[in-house]
């Protein structure tokens, strides 16, 4: 007893740490941007890559290494992960060249495919399903506790020390989880061992997402992306009928088609990431551009959003092992819906407590759908399925956030251009502002009836797919 307490307790540790580093990550650098542009010279296009190699990385390997780690060991890909994330960590900091920056951007969002893969599965594998939502809350607390220090942080430690010293800090955290993993968490978790890889579905997969997301976020500025977005599409059209004629696939399409709560669950997600990502993104740019914040008292405003998040998801993680996770998730995205709908109408005159007081209605909102609908997902399958419902919930979150950019970089270009965002262009930047809240809005109230066609969890087997009676157990 006392031997399986510690495990969980570790087991914890490691996956929360885990869950930290990229938010962190990703939320800091955001504030070194304009530090590499200078140091390499970069154009506004090469930077942006900084950003988006990564999310594109870490989106189309995530479901073929958590289909993997079920079948070699969950533990064993993390550690994989753990290490190229670290390792990648110092490469980035040691780039000598934008491309080079990228090309090492790229390694660091495959290591993280290979941590969010597995983390989630991991934790869910050694807690059973009345202590799951009480932990996946913790874990996402974590998350928001990244999101919160990354820009006070990161801008801190850029101004002082260097952007390359965010890559090192991050590196230097790397160390410690693969100390804690290698030390303290004894056993292997593989809930398909001996089963077959997909790896023509793996190719086909990666080929297509790359092709997909890359055609999309290009469209507008080059005449190829058109192509290479149709590429996308038949390769992701061939991957799902390879899926359903092979009899151990990639992506189990069962959990979707037979499946309600894991279905509705995972596009609750996608819609909820769509809708809200870009609204610090956008706020920080009104901040700054329309409302002559500096870039740390802009970052200072918006910690609203993210404190409230870190604050709020352990209780809503946890109400969600007593209350049906549908019930607060749809809450939540209500409340998303809301705070949206006020920002469909934001000018130059809004005053900021109003724009705290909604950040605050915002990051509440998304406090109560996120832990329950993690819970909702990882309660919907069996323990064979952790890790791919673990990648497929990850990947809904990644493809949702550069879909999120995609819609924010489109509305943008059609009322601002290529001009520069300054004082004098305000008026059209604000309508363009309006324009992708109200896209945001229409789709975070959609989201309201994904997540209440979810059905119950708490009922028994879901569909046709039973959920996992317990832990399971290390071997």
């Amino acid at each position: 007893m006392e031997q399986n307490a510690a495990l969980k307790r570790y087991t914890l540790m490691v996956a929360a740490t885990a869950a930290f580093l990229t938010p962190f990550m990703g939320s800091a650098i955001n504030l070194a941007i304009p530090s590499i542009g200078r140091e390499f010279g970069a154009n506004a296009y090469m930077l942006s890559w900084v950003a988006t190699s990564y999310i594109l990385a870490s989106a189309a390997f995530l479901l073929p290494f958590g289909r993997l780690a079920d079948i070699v060991g969950r533990k064993k890909i993390f550690l994989i992960g753990i290490v190229s994330f670290g390792l990648s960590s110092l490469l980035c900091g040691m780039a000598w060249s934008i491309e080079m920056l990228i090309a090492f951007r790229v390694l660091q969002g495959i290591g993280s495919s290979m941590i969010f893969g597995t983390s989630m599965a991991i934790l869910t594998s050694v807690f059973p399903p009345q202590e799951r939502g009480k932990v996946l809350g913790i874990t996402v607390a974590t998350v928001y506790v990244g999101l919160s220090m990354g820009p006070v942080l990161g801008g801190a430690m850029n101004h002082n020390l260097g952007w390359q010293s965010i890559f090192f800090l991050t590196t230097i955290i790397s160390v410690l989880v693969i100390l804690l993993t290698v030390a303290r968490l004894k056993g292997e978790w593989a809930g398909a061992r001996g089963e077959r890889y997909d790896l023509t579905g793996a190719v086909l997969y990666v080929a297509g997402l790359v092709a997909l997301m890359y055609g999309f976020s290009s469209v507008a500025a080059s005449e190829w992306a058109k192509y290479l977005l149709a590429v996308g599409l038949v390769l992701m059209l061939v991957f799902i009928r390879h899926e359903t004629k092979i009899q151990q696939p990639l992506m189990n399409l069962r959990l979707f088609s037979r499946n309600a709560a894991f279905a509705f669950s995972n596009l609750a997600a996608l819609i909820n990431y769509c809708a809200t990502f870009a609204v610090g993104f956008l706020l920080s740019l009104h901040l700054q551009v329309v409302m002559g914040y500096n870039s740390q008292a802009a970052g200072l405003i918006l910690l609203s959003q993210p404190v409230l998040m870190a604050l709020i998801s352990p209780f809503a993680g946890k109400l969600s092992d007593r209350v049906e996770p549908r019930v607060l998730a749809s809450w939540g995205m209500i409340l998303s819906t809301l705070g949206l709908l006020f920002l469909c109408f934001i000018s130059v005159s809004t005053p900021l407590w109003l724009l705290i007081t909604d950040l605050a209605i915002l990051g509440t909102g998304f406090a109560l759908f996120s832990s329950p609908n993690t819970n909702a997902v990882m309660s919907a399958v069996e323990k064979r399925f952790y890790g791919v419902a673990s990648s497929t919930l990850g990947t809904m979150r990644l493809l949702g956030q550069a879909f999120s950019m995609a819609i924010v970089t489109l509305v943008l270009a059609m009322f601002v251009g290529r001009a520069e965002l300054t004082a004098t262009n305000a008026v059209q930047f604000l309508a363009g502002v309006r324009l992708a809240f109200i896209i945001m809005t229409v789709l975070c109230f959609g989201g309201i009836f994904a997540s209440l066609a979810r059905g119950n969890v708490r009922s028994g087997p879901a569909n046709g797919v039973p959920a996992s009676p317990g832990p399971d157990h290390p071997r």
